[in-house]
This record gives C-alpha cells, sequence and structure tokens, in this order.
C-alpha cells in the first residue's frame, strides 16, 4: 500500500507539473529571426528580406552560403520584444557578397535593455562572417543594430543564420513606441522681437543685403541707429541694402515697432574679408523635389518662406540643388535648362523678399545627376553666377571622383576647391562656398584652409534615427575646427515633408527625435538648411523652426560649437560657451526608454549657483547648485541656458 501510494504521489506530482506549469518542464523552442513579422524593421535603404539579401538574392557572406537569415541595409534597427523569455540569440553577420570584395564598411551591434551585448566591429564586402552568441536571460528588449557610419554605399547587411532559443513564446519585432507631436515653443508675442544673427560680415564692394528679422504683429516700423554711409534700411520691410567699400566695423542699434510697443537689438556689422559668421539658415530643394525642382517650385519656396514667418525667425537662403544645369553657349559660359529660363529674373524675385539664393555645381565634368558642371570652366561659372545674382554655392564632389587620383591624398582632395575659391574671390559678389565631399580625407582639418565657409563632414542623411544620431554625435571632437566664417556640415535638416519629388511624405523620424535634432544641429553651429517642402510647413515643424531661443544658440556671436563633456552609456552631455558668458548644454538620451540625464557643473567648468533655462519651452527652471538633473525620453533631449545666479 506505501509503495502504491508513493506511485500514485509522483504520478500527481508530475501530472501537476505537466498541467500547472508547463513553461518548467517544456523543451525550449528555437525561433528564426527571419520566421518573424519584418514589418517593423527600419533601415535607410531598400526593404528587408527574409532569407534573401536586400537585393533578393541567396545570403551569402566571406563565400559562405546561408539558409535563413534576415538581409538588410545600413542604417537598420530591428527592435523586439523578448518580455524575459530569451535564452540565447546567434547569428553570423557581415556584408553579403553581392556588393563585391571591399565594398561596404558597415558594424552589427546587439543591444539588450539599453547595454550593448555585443558588437562586430567594422565589416565589408569578402569579409568573413562573424559569429554572435548573446546570453539573452532577463532581457526585456533586443536591439539588432546595422550602422553605416557616415555613408552607407553597398552597406547590404546580413543576419545570416540568426535564430532565438526561448523558453517560452516567440520574439516580436515592434514599432517604436508611439509618441504626440507636442509643440514645445510658445506661441510668439504679437509685440516686436527682433531675432536671427547679431552680427553680419560682408566684403568691401559687395552688394549688401540683410533683413531685420523681426516677429510681432504687422504693419511694423523698422529704423537703424548708427548705420553706416553707404547703407540704406527700408523703413516698411525692414531691408538694409548698399555697399560698403571700406574694412571696418560698425555697431548699428535695430529698432522695430508696431501698434503693441517697440524693441531695439544690436547688430555688429564686420566689413572684411569673412563672410558667414554665422551657420547660415535657409532651404535646399533636394530633399522634397530632387530633379524635379523648378523655377516655379523654387518661388513658391521663397513665398512661403515669407508667408510662414519664417523670414521673420533669421532664415534667409533659398537654395537649388542639383538638375537645373543645360550645356553652355558658345563662349563657354553655362545655362541654366528649360525649367529655370530666367535664373536672373528668379534671383531678384528672391532678394525683393530680403532673401538669398543658392545655386549647386560639381568640380568635375558632370553632376551627381548626370548634369552639366563646372571642370576647366571654373571662372566662367563664378562669374556667371555672380551675374545672375547668387549668393551661396554647393560644391559637390561627385565625378571629380574619376578625375583625381585613385586614392586622394590631401592635395588631391583640397585641388578643385582651391581652384573655384580663386575663381570665386574675383567676383564683385559675396557667395558662401559650401564644400560637398562627405568628408573625405577629415576635411573639417582643412577646409577653411580652402577658403571653405561650411563643409559637410559626412555622407548624405536620411530621416531616420540611426542615420540622423549617428551623424549628428558623430561630430564629436570637430568643434575645434569651426568658428566664425567656416562650419562643420553635418547635412540638411530632415523634419516636415521629406521624401525626394514623388515620394514627399512626413519624416520618419519621431517627434522627440525631431527635436533632438534641432538641438544637436544648433549646439553644433551646422548650417540649418531645410530640406521639407515649403508648402506644406505644419504647426508642429513650424514650432521646430522658429522658437528664438532656440535659434539663438546657432546664431550666437561668438560662433564656438559644442562638443560632447560627459558621456554614460546612452546618456549624453553636450556644451557650447555663448557670447554672454552663460553655456547652452543639451541633455541627450540616444537610448530606447525614458531616463534621467545629469548635466554636472564640473564637467562644464562651473562654480556655484546657476539659473537653468529650458530653451524650448522658454523658461527659467530654477537655481541649482553643483548640477542639474532631467528626466529625458527615448531619443529625445532637454535643452537649457546654464548661466551664473546673480
Amino acid at each position: 500500500m506505501k509503495n502504491t501510494w508513493s506511485s500514485f504521489a509522483a504520478s500527481a506530482a508530475l501530472l501537476f507539473l505537466l498541467t500547472a506549469a508547463p513553461g518548467r518542464l517544456a523543451a525550449a523552442e528555437t525561433v528564426w529571426l527571419s520566421s518573424l513579422d519584418l514589418h517593423g524593421v527600419e533601415q535607410d535603404w531598400g526593404k528587408p528580406h527574409a532569407d534573401q539579401s536586400v537585393d533578393g538574392h541567396a545570403l551569402s557572406i566571406g563565400g559562405q552560403m546561408f539558409e535563413h537569415g534576415l538581409g538588410t541595409h545600413a542604417n537598420s534597427t530591428v527592435r523586439l520584444a523578448l518580455h524575459g523569455q530569451g535564452e540565447r540569440f546567434t547569428a553570423k553577420v557581415g556584408v553579403d557578397d553581392e556588393v563585391g570584395k571591399g565594398r561596404g564598411s558597415v558594424t552589427f551591434q546587439v543591444v539588450g535593455d539599453d547595454k550593448t551585448l555585443w558588437q562586430s566591429g567594422v565589416l565589408r564586402g569578402g569579409d568573413a562572417p562573424k559569429e554572435i552568441g548573446v546570453d539573452l536571460r532577463g532581457v526585456q528588449s533586443l536591439l539588432l543594430l546595422v550602422d553605416g557610419g557616415d555613408d552607407i554605399s553597398y552597406d547590404h547587411a546580413d543576419w545570416a543564420a540568426a535564430q532565438f532559443v526561448m523558453a517560452e513564446g516567440r520574439p516580436q519585432i515592434v514599432a517604436a513606441p508611439a509618441e504626440p507631436a507636442v509643440v514645445l515653443t510658445p506661441k510668439p508675442s504679437p509685440k516686436p522681437r527682433i531675432n536671427g544673427a547679431g552680427v553680419f560680415g560682408v566684403r568691401p564692394g559687395a552688394p549688401f543685403l540683410f533683413t531685420i528679422a523681426a516677429s510681432g504683429d504687422r504693419p511694423m516700423a523698422f529704423a537703424a541707429d548708427g548705420l553706416p554711409s553707404g547703407l540704406t534700411l527700408d523703413a516698411h520691410t525692414g531691408h538694409i541694402t548698399g555697399t560698403l567699400h571700406e574694412k571696418a566695423e560698425y555697431l548699428v542699434t535695430l529698432r522695430a515697432r508696431n501698434a503693441l510697443g517697440s524693441t531695439v537689438r544690436r547688430l555688429k556689422i564686420v566689413c572684411g574679408d569673412t563672410i558667414a559668421l554665422t551657420p547660415p539658415m535657409g532651404w535646399n530643394s533636394w530633399n522634397c523635389f530632387a530633379c524635379d525642382v523648378s523655377d516655379a517650385k523654387v518661388r513658391a519656396a521663397a513665398d512661403a518662406m515669407v508667408g510662414s514667418g519664417l523670414i521673420n525667425h533669421g532664415w534667409t537662403y533659398i537654395n537649388i540643388d542639383d538638375c537645373w544645369e543645360d550645356g553652355r553657349d558658345a563662349e563657354g559660359r553655362i545655362r541654366s535648362n528649360q525649367k529655370f529660363p530666367d535664373m536672373k529674373g528668379l534671383a531678384d524675385y528672391v532678394h525683393s523678399l530680403g532673401l538669398k539664393i543658392g545655386l549647386y555645381s560639381s568640380p568635375g565634368l558632370k553632376t551627381c545627376a548626370g548634369y552639366e558642371a563646372s571642370y576647366q570652366h571654373e571662372v566662367k561659372d563664378a562669374q556667371r553666377w555672380a551675374e545672375w545674382g547668387f549668393d551661396y554655392i554647393k560644391y559637390d564632389w561627385c565625378s571629380y571622383g574619376d578625375i583625381a587620383p585613385k586614392n586622394p591624398g590631401h592635395a588631391d582632395l583640397m585641388k578643385p576647391y582651391q581652384v573655384m575659391r580663386a575663381a570665386l574671390d574675383e567676383v564683385p559678389r559675396d557667395i558662401v562656398f559650401s564644400l560637398c565631399q562627405y568628408g573625405m580625407g577629415n576635411v573639417w582639418e582643412w577646409g577653411a584652409r580652402v577658403g571653405g565657409n561650411c563643409w559637410r563632414t559626412t555622407g548624405d542623411i536620411t530621416d531616420t534615427w540611426s542615420s540622423m544620431s549617428g551623424i549628428g554625435f558623430g561630430q564629436a571632437g570637430h568643434e575645434q575646427y569651426a568658428g566664425p566664417g567656416h562650419w562643420n556640415d553635418p547635412d540638411m535638416l530632415v523634419v516636415g515633408y521629406v521624401g525626394w519629388s514623388a515620394n514627399v511624405r512626413p519624416t520618419h523620424l519621431k517627434p522627440n527625435e525631431q527635436y533632438t535634432h534641432i538641438s544637436l544641429w544648433c549646439l553644433l553651429g551646422a548650417p540649418l538648411l531645410i530640406g521639407c517642402d515649403m508648402t506644406r510647413v505644419d504647426e508642429f515643424t513650424l514650432g521646430l523652426l522658429t522658437n528664438d531661443e532656440v535659434l539663438d544658440v546657432s546664431q550666437d556671436p561668438l560662433g564656438r560649437t559644442a562638443g560632447r563633456v560627459a558621456k554614460d552609456g546612452p546618456r549624453e552631455v553636450w556644451a557650447r560657451d555663448l557670447e554672454d558668458g552663460s553655456k547652452a548644454v543639451g541633455l541627450f538620451n540616444r537610448g530606447e526608454s525614458e531616463t534621467k540625464v545629469t548635466a554636472k557643473w564640473s564637467d562644464l567648468g562651473l562654480n556655484g549657483k546657476q539659473i537653468v533655462r529650458d530653451l524650448w519651452r522658454q523658461m527659467d527652471i530654477g537655481p541649482f547648485a553643483g548640477q542639474f538633473e532631467a528626466s529625458v525620453p527615448r531619443h529625445g533631449v532637454v535643452l537649457v541656458k546654464v548661466a551664473p545666479a546673480k
């Protein structure tokens, strides 16, 4: 009887375990990554493919073939919910052989609950696959990341043989959490406020155009005390025009008045050898129109710059990118194509609005889009742009790569920009010279020496978190090379409606990511070039682009740009000295969940009690001693100004 009872008890216990707690004895399940719903995968080019490369071929890395895996493209994010049920993740990763040996350049990373669990180092086409084996026990959320760096060309990235061992259930690919598009910028006061740059550079003999940027109800009357001889002010429009002939500095007091009040602000005019004393602010056609750009669309963008009120916050340039060019006339002068029948008339129209206008070319035989470029016509082109009345030139490397040596050194990289700089110096017009060569040869180290006013430090930006954050936070260390007249350029703004011509749609950046984008670019002293359809600027985007306290960081006359002063995992603190002795400080969260970020006075070189002001909300937070700590949302920022307490 005893043995029978013991057998019965053992059987009952086993039955309980099998029914009440089946997970304890159930065998762990193996799940292929490629078997999951891939709709939530984010990538900067193409579409993710199950068990195939991004181009639809069988997965192949370093000559090894794989039956299962995920074919994606940098920059890429796979966001997975594991709910603590994962046990192990394994895979073999690398650049797919379809791109060819030596092509592409990617880094794979596995992040669990905001902690890096594994990373590959840089891999290129032809490299042997790297093997991953990661313990997932206790991990709630997992990120599989592919970072292409500044240039994502040929970055075909494979998560080959990727599988999860799960104690229970299956992983789930999830979208980024939804965020409300909260407008933090307060509505501007109906009373006058003068905005924009507090310093302006011009060369002797060059046409002068400066529009007093002022928000507030219209009509508004403008005045200027101490305006030098040779310049005149239109009291109704606020446009200052004319010519200065002698090198000198002038301190001018600008005034604006409407029915509700008046205001003043100082402007320093520097007539000398340097222009772009603050980073250019404006618009570029490429990210919304690409080669569909036309005279009518450029005029509409200029009209929208004025009609939306952006001009009242310092936005100035209307820049035409590629695809405006035709051939040359009998004398070798560049012609515009049929989409631009009257370039001078277009420039005159933009100037009449108080705005400036920019253009595009390449030092090679052809532009990126295959149109006529400037090779061996640099002098004639500079003269032509000046005759038409252009104020900005983006000079894009493109086909010059076919002219330069195969492995160009610094002298080879500098040469085409030196040639065009010499040509621009001979025309009687100030033309901002923007070097576009994607950061080759550490251009930030020599861009100023070839006369660049700004220089691209990166490949093209896209409207994804991985692209924008990788480019923006990758500027750490470049700040020592920037300053008045010469700026690091991490590419255009990707807020609003973007998407390259027929595919224009709202940016893929989440609201918090957009606040990070604008905050970081202002701290960096980057050129601020809007890339969206100017005729479709919504309230949220307008709030991003019209916060004068934030834009004042960008346009601060001191011109000392931000560097990273602290980093703790996904938490970063960036700071910039301002002319008035205060500091602009960004508290950033690059992680996947809300966290507290601390700015320590010791990291900022500060002592004593400091007043902290929230720049997006335009409100004082209070006095703080020793440090300031804030809760920062996923991929978000708290941007503050820190000044000594009185």
